[in-house]
């Protein structure tokens, strides 16, 4: 247990049956009555993001959210498998427990699979990814405009934008957090 006037980012809790990060917290002393804690939190088992207020002091329990490094090795229909590292033991996830991660997942990457008294969560990708252009149309000459981009497609599916330099083969670092182009690899 937790009091709300400990509330920090990052912090994982068990509220109302379902679980959740702090993204942000915000103490207020109104002029009259009680203080409050304000939170900005994001359920863990549907991505929502929501405010909720709290009486000063009040107790929230605390969930222990657990992270374990395993290896994307392959998918099957809708089916993903990953291997745990030190065990060799493999998990297989449905497409919705990962969500939009699926564009970032190629074989051999490693991520952090997190999970809450055994039921998994989702999946921590690396901030950065390096994916292979697979398709993307030639730049065309004398279109030289600052910043100017094309669309490619990756070796995962994922579809970017990328600048006119960028060619079939090459091998690019993309953002997870955003899915944008950050540079050559």
């Amino acid at each position: 247990m937790i009091s709300t006037n400990d509330l920090k980012n990052g912090i994982t809790i068990e509220y109302d049956g379902a679980i959740y990060v702090v993204l942000e917290t915000q103490h207020v002393k109104p002029g009259k009555g009680a203080a409050i804690v304000k939170a900005k939190l994001k359920n863990l088992r549907t991505g929502a993001i929501f405010e909720q207020t709290f009486n000063a002091g009040v107790k929230v329990a605390t969930a222990r959210i657990e992270k374990q490094l395993m290896q994307y090795l392959y998918t099957m229909s809708d089916v993903y498998y990953f291997m745990n590292m030190e065990s060799y033991e493999q998990l297989e996830l449905q497409a919705s427990q990962i969500g939009d991660g699926v564009k970032f997942l190629k074989e051999n990457l490693e991520v952090y699979i997190t999970s809450y008294e055994g039921e998994v969560l989702g999946v921590d990708l690396p901030d950065k990814v390096e994916l292979v252009i697979t398709h993307t149309e030639p730049a065309v000459k004398g279109n030289t405009t600052n910043n100017a981009l094309k669309d490619a497609e990756c070796e995962t599916g994922l579809n970017v934008r990328v600048p006119l330099f960028i060619e079939e083969g090459e091998t690019i670092i993309i953002s997870t957090a955003d899915g944008k182009y950050v540079s050559r690899a």
